[in-house]
């Protein structure tokens, strides 16, 4: 397939997706990770879902945020990973011009989603440890299908601007995309115009975003901390904190990746290219990944329901 030029048009029809620069030759053998990582994000997100619709007993806050955070993961994976897999197996490098724009909303939105119910999960436990009593009360199904619903548009509303702006821009020099799939920056450097405006806004609104839910993390998490140590028993602080853990583990595997790639992103010139393109690939499926095999590993409950699924189905 040709790199085709989009000169003389304000904007391609198509874009050409490289894959990962300087690594063509090895795409079928990257492939393999990728879609091992996929997949189990996909079935392990399924299986969460699942376990939390079919078990009564899981009908709550905590579980209702989980599905919220397995749902985000599902649509973040699977808006980029057919496609970099089809580039990599099939040698299909092409995507419209439309499908693009929405593939980066969709990819920087549910980022965006996905920390903001890290957020809605720190209230959950700040709730649960630091007002037991009216936990119930104060988180109602209502309340938590609010919340999903406000970090939704909240992050939706932030990110429509970067797909809209960079429609308006007119592309005159190449439509060859050097990545895998219609990363913001990736995308901007093909206009041949003044794209500041876009670039500042998609950078600043990421880091607002993000530094915003971490701040809100860091406070729940010290009034959560403040309230345990004030438990009478070692094995009552124990238990207590135990009940963050696999909160605290999936806030770690999402938030230390994607702020180590858009900081490489923006301030490592100097770092070849097929890492960045690596990189980003790798912070848009360990997240998803990780988070059904943490939470089906170090929560008891959904720990508990998949053993009796899989015993009582062999029995």
């Amino acid at each position: 397939m040709s790199h085709s030029n989009a000169t003389g048009s304000l904007n391609p029809s198509t874009f050409i997706l490289l894959g990962i620069p300087g690594l063509e030759a090895a795409h079928v053998w990257i492939s393999i990770p990728f879609s091992v990582m996929y997949a189990i994000a996909f079935f392990g997100n399924l299986t969460i879902m699942f376990i939390v619709k079919m078990e009564p007993s899981l009908h709550g806050p905590m579980y209702y945020f989980l599905c919220m955070l397995a749902a985000t993961d599902l649509v973040q994976s699977t808006s980029t990973v057919p496609k970099m897999l089809s580039i990599f197996w099939f040698n299909d490098r092409e995507i419209n011009f439309s499908a693009c724009l929405s593939q980066m909303f969709f990819i920087h939105c549910f980022l965006a989603v996905e920390s903001g119910i890290f957020v809605a999960m720190a209230l959950d436990r700040y709730v649960a440890i630091c007002n037991p009593l009216r936990h119930s009360t104060i988180l109602t199904n209502p309340i938590v299908g609010k919340i999903g619903l406000a970090m939704l548009l909240r992050c939706g509303l932030m990110t429509l601007p970067c797909p809209l702006l960079a429609r308006e821009w007119p592309y005159c020099r190449t439509n060859v995309i050097l990545h895998t799939c219609c990363e913001h920056s990736a995308v901007l450097k093909l206009a041949c115009a003044d794209i500041r405006i876009s670039s500042y806004y998609g950078f600043f609104a990421a880091i607002l975003l993000m530094s915003l839910d971490v701040l809100s993390i860091v406070v729940s998490y010290t009034l959560i901390l403040r309230a345990i140590f004030s438990l009478p028993t070692k094995d009552a602080r124990l238990k207590t904190f135990g009940t963050c853990g696999s909160h605290l583990c999936a806030i770690l595997a999402f938030y230390i990746p994607c702020f180590f790639s858009v900081l490489t992103y923006r301030f490592g010139q100097n770092v070849a290219l097929y890492f960045h393109v690596l990189f980003a690939n790798v912070c848009l499926l360990l997240p998803p990944m990780l988070n059904p095999i943490i939470y089906g590993v170090r929560t008891k409950q959904i720990h508990d329901r998949l053993l009796h699924f899989f015993t009582h189905k062999g029995t």
